[in-house]
């Protein structure tokens, strides 16, 4: 056949990600747990009259979608990873799934303003001991939550293994001259080839900075730690509200609640949209790549592209020019194995020595 013998240069385009995470099973018994809070907090805070209360109900409810979400996302990665429709894997389901919790906590954020303001105009009579009871139980299940998720000291999830696979063009073009004269030298080397490299990478446990770090599992534990704070405001308004006689804080609790939902879900929204547009991963890595390739040689990164390709992994295409120009095999060993790049695509110029620098 015509493609015949081609097999050691091909390879999949899983990446893992049909490995059963973690904290999958600790997120769907958080959203067990979150529901049937969500329901009590939801009902008392109606049955009570307490804004502050219903607004943590409603808070949770958002959260229980995304958390929702999220284990759908993890389940359909699994079921879809060999998939071969999907171009560099199927690892972007869990950003896709980020951005929708997005937009349903900014939803719910606007719900909760429009109540809470609503209260403040028209105040309602407030039940405080039976509200304190619920929003303390509230704070407790929000942290045992929380506990459950993090599942470690830094609450982690370590993928200690990247398969790096690369592709590589040698395109030799000589221009001669600076009129347009072009000589093309018939030079195209392509060379494809199939690496499997075990990635040691750093880990780095500063939280938040883990270079493995479970999108979808970072995103429920924040979801959480949320849910906890918008319980404790319930807590102080329903106290002052209680010992002080002011009771216009259960309200204006439950507006900063929503503004504190909406400024979240904005910055979930964002960062979620940059992995789904690929956008570069940003100049200090694109500066440790070029400094990687370049290094002691005279070769130039004349094009480069870094971008997301799932939760801490990446793909790289970068076009290089050398006067003596290696492999692509051997750029693709110079990209430092910390910045878990696991598919790259090199193209290669070869410059001759009349052709100006630039």
């Amino acid at each position: 056949m015509h493609d015949a013998g081609v097999e050691q240069w091909q390879h999949s385009h899983i990446f893992e990600q049909d490995q059963k995470r973690e904290g999958e099973q600790r997120t769907l018994i958080v959203v067990v747990i979150t529901a049937a809070m969500m329901v009590v907090e939801i009902v008392t805070g109606i049955a009570y009259g307490s804004m502050a209360l219903l607004a943590d109900g409603l808070h949770m409810a958002s959260h229980t979608a995304a958390l929702g979400i999220a284990v759908l996302a993890y389940y359909f990665s699994r079921r879809l990873a060999g998939d071969r429709r999907f171009s560099f894997g199927v690892g972007k389901i869990n950003s896709l799934a980020g951005y929708t919790s997005a937009v349903l906590l900014m939803g719910f954020s606007l719900l909760m303003l429009s109540e809470s303001i609503e209260r403040l105009l028209h105040p309602r009579q407030i039940a405080f001991d039976h509200a304190l009871v619920v929003a303390a139980l509230g704070l407790v299940v929000n942290a045992a939550c929380a506990w459950i998720l993090v599942g470690s000291p830094h609450g982690h999830d370590h993928h200690g293994h990247g398969h790096g696979h690369g592709h590589g063009h040698g395109h030799g073009h000589g221009h001669h001259g600076h009129g347009h004269d072009l000589h093309h030298e018939q030079d195209h080397d392509h060379e494809h080839e199939h690496e499997h490299e075990e990635l040691h990478e750093h880990h780095d446990h500063t939280h938040g900075e883990h270079h493995h770090h479970d999108h979808n599992l970072r995103a429920a534990y924040l979801h959480v730690l949320a849910d906890a704070l918008t319980s404790a405001l319930a807590i102080a308004a329903l106290l002052a509200g209680k010992y002080l006689g002011a009771n216009w804080l259960d309200p204006v609790m439950g507006i900063v609640g929503a503004v504190l939902v909406a400024r979240w879900s904005y910055a979930l929204i964002r960062d979620c949209s940059a992995v789904l547009l690929d956008r570069q991963r940003g100049p200090e890595i694109e500066e440790r790549l070029r400094a990687a390739i370049e290094k002691d040689s005279e070769d130039r990164v004349a094009d480069l592209h870094c971008w997301s390709i799932g939760h801490g992994i990446h793909a790289a295409e970068l076009s290089i020019v050398s006067r003596d120009p290696a492999s692509p095999a051997d750029y693709k060993a110079r990209i430092p194995q910390g910045l878990n790049i696991v598919h790259a695509t090199v193209e290669v110029h070869h410059e001759a020595s009349g052709t100006p620098k630039r």
